[in-house]
């Protein structure tokens, strides 16, 4: 039987460890809020930990999905971090969306340890965690990978191994890249259409079945149409995986102008108080300034 461990159980985290649980392995919970890691322990072999470090003592392979590159580090390097407490041989892989450069810098400091390390963020929000149908792009070594591939298949079902270590986590940056500025396109152009008088449903359907058919649009927009705004990718989490893909561009000398307005555009909606909401919450910045709202027609 598997011992594993998961730090971090907010929106993704709680139903990666609890598929976690579900397959049968020994999972070893810690994340802030200890009462959470104690009701989900008591759905399955878990163990609600204190510290981070007391995961790395319990766990053979850690994963782990937190907010941003300071908690990650924080979780695996910090003063009760999981360096302290885990073996030599002892498999860390972060699903968190951080800095390439600190993931690896993470993954040295581990290396010193003969502690083993893999860059896996995901894609798939919400529904795709809770349904165990994530998206991994993994970065590191490949024989690291396969040891922890038949647990990244427990959470999820596409699995992309991209190279060595921070590829996983440049491969997740472009991709919402493209994701954030399809988003601000859609926001714009059914903006712009429902001011003009087509009724939004009909807008959606001519998108469905034209060559700017998204995936993400399609989604997205009956969420919009119904003014249901409820998380499953807070505007704030991809205002700063906009931030780190404007680092890593910066780092390579690479030109990311659209970027830069998506960035200001999410900056406006966290202004506005939407930090919380979903992503498709970034519509109502266009919408106030152009007095339209696109909603579901009666």
């Amino acid at each position: 039987m598997a011992k594993l461990g998961f730090l971090g159980l907010g929106i993704m985290g709680y139903p990666m460890a609890h598929n976690l649980l579900k397959a049968g392995n020994e999972v070893a919970l810690w994340t802030h809020t200890a009462e959470k890691a104690q009701e989900l322990a008591g759905k399955g072999k878990g163990k609600a930990c204190r510290t981070p470090r007391e995961v790395g003592e319990r766990a053979d392979i850690i994963f782990l999905c937190v907010g941003d590159t300071a908690m990650s580090e924080e979780c695996i390097l910090g003063e009760q971090g999981i360096i302290h407490g885990a073996k030599p041989g002892t498999i860390v892989v972060d699903a968190s969306t951080v800095s390439p450069s600190r993931s690896r810098f993470i993954g040295e400091r581990l290396a010193e340890k003969k502690i083993l390390f893999l860059d896996a963020p995901c894609t798939g929000s919400k529904p795709g965690a809770e349904n165990g149908t994530l998206t991994f792009m993994i970065g590191g070594d490949k024989a690291i990978y396969e040891k922890v591939k038949p647990h990244l298949e427990e959470m999820g079902k596409q699995l992309y191994y991209c190279g060595g270590p921070g590829m996983g986590l440049h491969a997740k940056l472009s991709q919402n890249l493209i994701l954030s500025n399809i988003l601000q396109a859609f926001n714009e152009g059914l903006v712009l259409s429902t001011k003009a008088g087509v009724n939004p449903e009909l807008m959606l359907d001519i998108l469905n079945n034209s060559a700017a058919r998204s995936g993400l649009i399609a989604f997205k927009a009956p969420y919009v149409f119904v003014r249901n705004f409820e998380t499953n990718f807070s505007v704030k989490w991809m205002h700063k995986d906009i931030g780190l893909m404007l680092d890593s561009a910066k780092e390579l000398n690479v030109p990311v102008p659209l970027t830069g307005l998506t960035q200001q555009l999410f900056q406006a909606a966290i202004s506005k108080g939407f930090g919380e909401e979903d992503i498709c919450s970034t519509i109502k910045v266009l919408e106030e300034m152009a007095g339209v709202e696109v909603r579901k027609t009666e």
